[in-house]
């Protein structure tokens, strides 16, 4: 009888009838099929619950978590106006945090949110660090250690991300290179916060420099406000077009999405599919988000992220997609068994995709997986809870090692 290194018994999928068994043998799926006659190191019962592909955060501001209690409610309020006529506002306010940036107290707080991620299954983040003359390199510099630490159970890609602006911030063109330079993985930007089009444009295409130097992949945050006059993701969707760095590119927010007249957003996402370019929504951190809804009917990859864990922007998170999720579902209204359905695609295999980490629950893939405590995905997402299993790179995660070092209670 062959032997792998771990077998699932029993386990429920997503659109097959009946219980199949998974086999994992050096860090792939090797089979699935019903009642595999395999021994194991490892057997998982299932019992029936469903078992999917790993979640994956696309977008998460990781040099900023648990810093809620260093700042006042000033940049939270005029992020969460209703039209967000005040966002350019928040970003100044919360620039503060930054003057006391420390490299030791980020890792601490950006390792309790990464171990939060394993807890729940969410194995693969794209992670911001601010990289200006406030912040300078410390955020950085404390993720990519976290990074380097949590490699094999959650992969984190660590982004250098000139929050205050590149051209409005005198020496950000140098840390950028810095950062690059020091192992970022992914190039970041956010255009629109620069003073005119003209420099939002030049602060494209110097991103887009540094990554076709470094040959990595690009994220933005674009037109994160109400001003249907913001039309940053277009020029970002051109560029990377000229460029041919197609599919490797990924734009944030892009919320005045949702005050264009219609026929520009249709314009537009012909100009999206065009490029290949990936919307990630975190529709739950402000009052206005992308047209979700719209893009997916045109075939847009889209998918969500958690942005924010108690940070000045939005007081909660805890790196629970399945919580992103329920959040959206309500927020997005997309109730239907279909939609939530799709949801789930959103923080899997679409945020896989989006982050270029292939996410998917087939033989020769990489075994990323978890076995939920519910049968379905309307249970799953009711409850949104732990996963009673992990598995990263083909083998457990220590869930109760995670709770330890996310700071929660052992049970």
């Amino acid at each position: 009888m062959k032997r792998c290194d771990i077998l699932v018994r029993d386990a429920r999928l997503r659109g097959c009838a009946g219980l199949n068994d998974i086999a994992i043998c050096d860090g792939l799926i090797t089979a699935i099929a019903p009642s595999l006659a395999l021994t194991a190191e490892r057997i998982i019962e299932a019992d029936g619950r469903l078992v999917t592909e790993s979640f994956a955060n696309p977008h998460l501001h990781l040099c900023k978590v648990w810093t809620l209690t260093m700042m006042e409610d000033e940049a939270r309020q005029n992020y969460h106006g209703a039209t967000m006529e005040k966002a350019m506002a928040a970003i100044e306010v919360a620039s503060r945090v930054k003057e006391r940036y420390a490299e030791s107290w980020i890792v601490e707080n950006a390792r309790r949110a990464v171990a939060l991620a394993a807890l729940y299954g969410n194995l693969h983040i794209r992670a911001f660090a601010d990289v200006d003359g406030k912040a300078r390199l410390e955020g950085l510099n404390a993720l990519l250690k976290v990074r380097d630490e949590f490699r094999g159970i959650v992969d984190v890609q660590v982004v250098a991300f000139p929050q205050d602006g590149i051209l409005r911030e005198p020496g950000t063109r140098e840390l950028m290179r810095e950062a690059m330079i020091r192992g970022a993985d992914v190039v970041g930007g956010i255009p629109w916060i620069e003073y005119t089009d003209k420099a939002a444009a030049e602060h494209i295409s110097f991103c887009f420099d540094l990554a076709q130097e470094f040959d990595k992949d690009v994220s933005m945050l674009l037109d994160d406000a109400g001003d249907p006059g913001l039309r940053t993701l277009e020029t970002f969707a051109i560029e990377a077009a000229a460029r041919s760095w197609t599919g490797r590119t990924l734009a944030h927010h892009c919320r005045a999405m949702s005050q264009y007249p219609k026929p520009y957003l249709h314009r537009l996402i012909g100009t999206l599919l065009a490029a290949d370019i990936s919307i990630v929504s975190d529709p739950h951190t402000g009052p206005l988000h992308a047209c979700v809804q719209e893009l997916l009917a045109e075939k847009v990859n889209v998918c969500l992220g958690q942005d924010d864990i108690s940070d000045a922007y939005y007081p909660y998170g805890r790196n629970n997609m399945l919580e992103v999720v329920f959040l959206a579902s309500h927020l997005l209204w997309m109730m239907a068994r279909d939609e939530i359905e799709q949801l789930y695609d959103l923080v899997t295999v679409n945020a896989g995709k989006a982050i270029n980490v292939p996410l998917k629950l087939a033989v020769g893939s990489p075994a990323h997986m978890v076995v939920l405590s519910e049968r379905d995905v309307l249970e799953a997402v009711r409850f949104h809870s732990e996963p009673a299993c992990v598995i990263s790179h083909g083998r457990l995660v220590d869930l109760r090692q995670m709770r330890e070092l996310a700071g929660l209670r052992s049970v």
